[in-house]
């Protein structure tokens, strides 16, 4: 039985990768700090349903936490290590920047440091569409320039997309970056928009719509995001030697077997689209506040999933329609309404 360390196991894509694992087979260590950025409550009942599963074992701590990480890498052997842990979110950043410092960089670092002294079969590593910055030629592709970040947390998420490069090289690392496109779904993150857009319908509350509401991004539901790990924890970029002929616009390094993939729906979607999929979900209409740009946002996203599909044969699929029945009915459903 293969074993995968997933950081980050009680949140919310981690949470879903990890069932997903434990249902084909594998053994998965999740490794978790439950801070209190949302409501720990919601990170507590993901890992209760996981620890249901035999093959699932839990560590609470943090990833700044290196000796205890270790201990746990060392006592487990993981072959693969998916890091999803970090400190999310754009507008956090403005607040709290320090704590993308110690999460982000100094978190990752030990993770980095753990694969390595474990030579673990394939280590992948979460990023996220913020790196596009201020890019403005769509959809963005994994070869794009990425040296615009419009936030620290974008910053620090280019930063661990590059120390991963450096190890990939000098230890041979086989590493697989994945850029995160709006991931939304059941048991998703309260800060997310999704979260609060069905938040403010249900309860007849104003919901803020940055930019006048001129956004569009690429909405990925949770189900097709962890299907495309999944499927990328097999797809193990070479080494340079050994990587013979690379597929069109392939992002492989050619001084290292590293590697970045989009993972998103491929489609550019109006943000008030979104939202009137949300009220019909809900039976209600939202009751709008129109508001500028926040500082570190962008005003669109979209990403090109060629490579994916290349590399997996899989493109995610689910339109907005059936996301947000399937979120607003898991919402009622926890919260009672």
């Amino acid at each position: 039985m293969r074993t995968v360390l997933v950081t980050g196991s009680a949140g919310f894509i981690g949470f879903h990768l990890s069932k997903l694992l434990l249902g084909e087979g594998f053994a998965v260590v999740g490794y978790d700090g439950m801070t209190d950025y949302y409501d720990v409550r919601l990170k507590r009942r993901r890992h209760q349903m996981l620890m249901q599963h035999q093959h699932f074992r839990a560590e609470i701590g943090m990833l700044e936490d290196f000796e205890r990480l270790r201990k746990l890498a060392l006592d487990t052997c993981p072959d693969i290590i998916v890091h999803l842990a970090a400190q999310a979110g754009v507008r956090y950043s403005l607040e709290n920047p320090r704590a993308y410092v110690d999460a982000n960089l100094v978190g990752s670092f030990n993770v980095l440091e753990v694969a390595r002294e474990l030579e673990v079969e394939h280590l992948l590593i979460a990023s996220t569409s913020s790196v596009y910055g201020a890019n403005s030629t769509m959809p963005f592709t994994e070869l794009d320039k990425c040296d615009t970040p419009l936030s620290l947390y974008a910053a620090s998420k280019k930063a661990n997309e590059a120390m991963a490069h450096s190890y990939a090289h000098l230890w041979g690392l086989p590493t697989t970056m994945f850029r995160f496109f709006t991931v939304y779904g059941p048991w998703g993150r309260p800060d997310m928009a999704p979260f609060k857009f069905t938040k403010g319908v249900l309860e007849g509350s104003p919901i803020d719509l940055y930019n006048n509401g001129d956004m569009y991004r690429d909405f990925t539901f949770i189900t097709d995001l962890v299907h495309g790990i999944r499927l990328l924890l097999d797809a193990r970029p070479p080494p340079p030697k050994g990587r013979g002929e690379l597929l069109p616009h392939d992002s492989i390094s050619p001084a290292a077997p590293y590697r970045v993939v989009n993972i998103g729906n491929g489609e550019k979607v109006r943000l008030l689209d979104f939202i009137t999929a949300i009220e019909r979900a809900c039976g209600r209409d939202a009751v709008k506040n129109f508001k500028p740009m926040q500082e570190g946002d962008v005003p669109a996203t979209w990403a090109d999933n060629g490579l994916l599909r290349d590399l997996t044969g899989y493109k995610p699929e689910t339109g907005i329609e059936e996301g947000i029945e399937h979120f607003v009915a898991w919402y009622r459903a926890y919260y009672e309404i």
